[in-house]
């Protein structure tokens, strides 16, 4: 009896010890704008979005010469936004260099020489002397491209680096988290990052620009009322700050990822299961309503 006694009390010692090793956790997220404490969050989803700023529903954040996307690059470029982040856990800086880097894509591949031999046509490209230059006549042959009689040859931009322009940054991706708050029994959305991205037209798909904190970027939004207006098509008189927009759901976006064990996205669960890809887009509606039924049940208890 006093063995077994020893060895209960030794091993609620050793357990004790266990639990006072294991490292506290913070209480509140560093990220978001209105932290909601660990101990007041009855149920939390991270889910991300797809916001295409040329849709109907999200033109608002996309006027012309009042783009969110212009915002953000010059609020950059002049230092009011500090950090620019690799990937969404907001973790690794990108540098200044890097992000302007980024923000050129070269439009085309590396032109041939001009051979004076060859025969081009309508629409066909060269490089001569440093410069680009694109056919526009059919048996163009022996014809000097940077001093032509009559016309035959015309600058391009083909091959060439260009800036990419605020307007063709028209997609972002919304990382938030999703919270019901025990204590106000109310569903929060607590954004957390932004990613703009511009579509590269030689390799077909979009490349990102950048993460940013969704904190700091609210502060941008705040400091700039006469720039950062969300744009009221029916109503001018109620046009908003892009930040009470987001706070106000203003926008259309579409779930891309919902935290998982895999960290797959939803085309990507759909993908590795052998099943085509329309179907995966009716599972982001899907996934839509199943956070909207979850809400109802939370109200319900």
């Amino acid at each position: 009896m006093k063995q077994t006694a020893c060895f209960a009390v030794g091993l609620v010692l050793l357990c004790s010890a266990n639990v006072w090793a294991q490292p506290e956790l913070p209480q509140y997220n560093p990220n978001s704008i209105n932290p909601i404490p660990r101990y007041e969050q009855l149920y939390k989803l991270r889910v991300w979005r797809k916001i295409d700023l040329r849709e109907k529903q999200n033109k608002g954040f996309f006027s012309n010469n009042g783009e969110i996307t212009k915002l953000i690059i010059d609020a950059v470029r002049s230092g009011e936004i500090p950090n620019v982040y690799n990937s969404d856990s907001l973790t690794t800086l990108m540098s200044r260099a890097d992000f302007e880097d980024k923000m050129t894509i070269t439009k085309g591949q590396i032109l041939p020489a001009w051979d004076p031999a060859a025969t081009y046509y309508i629409g066909d490209a060269i490089s001569f002397n440093g410069k680009n230059y694109e056919s526009t006549i059919d048996n163009n042959r022996g014809i000097n491209p940077a001093n032509p009689p009559a016309g035959e040859w015309q600058p391009s931009q083909q091959g060439k680096a260009i800036t990419v322009l605020p307007r063709d940054v028209y997609m972002l991706t919304l990382v938030e988290d999703v919270i019901f708050d025990r204590r106000r029994s109310r569903l929060y959305y607590d954004i957390q990052a932004i990613e703009m991205q511009a579509f590269d037209q030689n390799t077909g798909t979009f490349k990102s620009l950048g993460w940013f904190k969704y904190k700091d970027l609210e502060k941008v939004f705040r400091n700039n009322p006469a720039k950062a207006v969300w744009f009221n098509r029916q109503n001018t008189a109620e046009n908003k700050n892009f930040a009470d927009a987001f706070l106000l759901r203003l926008f259309r976006g579409v779930i891309h990822k919902i935290e998982n064990p895999d960290d797959e996205t939803i085309e990507d669960t759909y993908r590795n299961n052998g099943r085509p890809y329309h179907e995966s887009v009716w599972a982001r509606e899907w996934a839509e309503m199943m956070l909207m039924e979850k809400e109802h049940n939370l109200w319900e208890f």
